[in-house]
């Protein structure tokens, strides 16, 4: 659109008295520009169009969003008040419910067993048999931690006196039971 309208300027502005030949047929200025505004007339009634469709397909989404819920509810109905009367179904637009074919023995075996292996696959199992489960400790491994060895003290050229007095053996009161041993 912005190309067409560039090219009708421009031609006004500085072609306005000029005769052009194009494929084999001579344009005059005022015989282009038309036919430049006629495509552009064109174009905005497409863009026009476009945002009337959006617009007008925004109306219906909001109108189906409302009445949508009504006309499932109503379907239902039908459906549910007319189940074995097909034309009556038909009249509304509506088909018969399908009958539900009854599965076979080996169909049910075959979906036991599917539904075993996934139960064991996945490692499912029911609420009591969770609550039997318990952690089992084999055996409790404690690893010391050394802090880093440092080069080893060095020894005094002095003897070092204790801090506390040596211990004392406790005195020994007459008549008082002996704790150790008696030799007879």
């Amino acid at each position: 659109m912005a190309l067409v309208q560039a090219l009708i300027a421009g031609t006004q502005k500085h072609l306005p008295a000029s005769t052009f030949t194009l494929g084999g047929t001579s344009y005059t200025a005022a015989i282009l520009v038309p036919i430049l505004q006629g495509l552009a007339n064109a174009i905005t009634a497409v863009n026009e169009a476009q945002a009337s469709a959006k617009d007008t397909v925004a109306t219906m989404q909001g109108v189906e969003a409302t009445v949508g819920p009504v006309m499932g509810a109503y379907k239902r109905f039908i459906q549910v008040t007319f189940s074995n009367v097909t034309q009556t179904l038909t009249d509304f637009g509506l088909a018969a419910p399908k009958a539900r074919a009854p599965r076979t023995i080996e169909q049910k075996a075959a979906t036991k067993a599917k539904a075993e292996a996934t139960r064991i696959a996945r490692g499912t199992t029911s609420k009591k048999q969770k609550l039997t489960v318990k952690g089992n400790v084999t055996g409790v491994t404690v690893t010391p931690i050394t802090a880093p060895t440092s080069a080893p003290p060095a020894s005094p050229a002095t003897p070092v006196t204790p801090a506390s007095p040596a211990a004392q053996p406790a005195p020994v009161t007459p008549g008082a039971p002996s704790t150790g041993s008696a030799t007879k």
